[in-house]
């Protein structure tokens, strides 16, 4: 949503020092934040209607080694994604043609772009928001007024998260279920499940803990490396996608189970065959 000249722009920055002051002043930013630590120059898609912020914002990244292309419209950013490729998406919800949700609902449903890292960034800062926003598959959530270095934060820890590990591809089984550690990927069957980057990292919480009722709050320490405004609201949300994908019936889970007024267990046996 266009904030209205400079100012404006401005007006959806929080106050900024250091390394992020620097940036958007035009300054050179230090060596040591000139690369992400897993890619080399990423490729970054930043989806915003309010052209000065997202040039400020665009110049911050660059600073910090990011290849950044804006879209200021829904039509751009689609003629985007379908022309060129993209290692990360930061998506403003409000545009002049449309919703940002239709986007992130599109980006999912689609083979191509459905794992592309995407954090929503955006005025609106009711909790349905955010939750309807996670739901469809966004990764993360940043309201304006926003600070450009906790931005930086988050699309690195998107980017991280992201990345297969560089060894030891540990595979977790259960029964017909198998969570594979190192492709990042659960398969039921054999078949990979279509799970974001965040529900997949709370599976591997509930799958290294097997028969252990775990709380939100000891799920939330356990992803200490994520966002936790992102979790906060939507564990719940999360864990019912998860089971959509990898329950033969969610309404009456036997992998991921509730334990209520307590939180939820992964189970140690999950099949039939796994009965005796």
């Amino acid at each position: 949503m266009n904030g209205g000249g400079k100012n404006g722009a401005r007006a959806w920055l929080a106050p900024v020092s250091g390394l992020a002051a620097m940036a958007l002043h035009g300054s050179s930013a230090p060596s040591g934040a000139a690369h992400n630590s897993q890619l080399m120059n990423p490729r970054l898609l930043l989806v915003d209607d309010d052209a000065r912020l997202a040039s400020m914002v665009g110049d911050y990244l660059r600073h910090a080694g990011f290849e950044v292309e804006t879209a200021g419209s829904l039509a751009a950013a689609r003629e985007r994604l379908g022309a060129e490729t993209f290692d990360t998406l930061v998506l403003d919800l409000m545009l002049p043609d449309g919703d940002g949700l239709d986007l992130c609902r599109e980006i999912r449903s689609d083979a191509r772009t459905r794992h592309l890292p995407l954090l929503m960034l955006t005025a609106r800062g009711e909790p349905m928001d955010r939750i309807v926003g996670l739901e469809l598959g966004a990764d993360d959530y940043l309201p304006k007024p926003f600070e450009p270095r906790e931005l930086l934060a988050r699309v690195k820890a998107l980017l991280r998260r992201s990345q297969p590990q560089p060894a030891g591809d540990d595979v977790l089984r259960f029964g017909r279920l198998e969570v594979d550690l190192g492709a990042r990927v659960a398969r039921l069957d054999g078949k990979v499940c279509d799970l974001t980057g965040h529900q997949f990292d709370l599976l591997v919480v509930l799958a290294q803990s097997p028969g252990r009722v775990l709380s939100r709050d000891q799920i939330m320490d356990s992803l200490k490396g994520h966002p936790l405004e992102a979790f906060d609201r939507s564990i719940d949300v999360h864990i019912s996608r998860i089971r959509a994908v990898i329950e033969d019936d969610p309404k009456m889970p036997r992998r991921v189970l509730t334990v209520r007024g307590a939180g939820y267990v992964f189970a140690r046996k999950q099949d039939a065959d796994e009965a005796a």
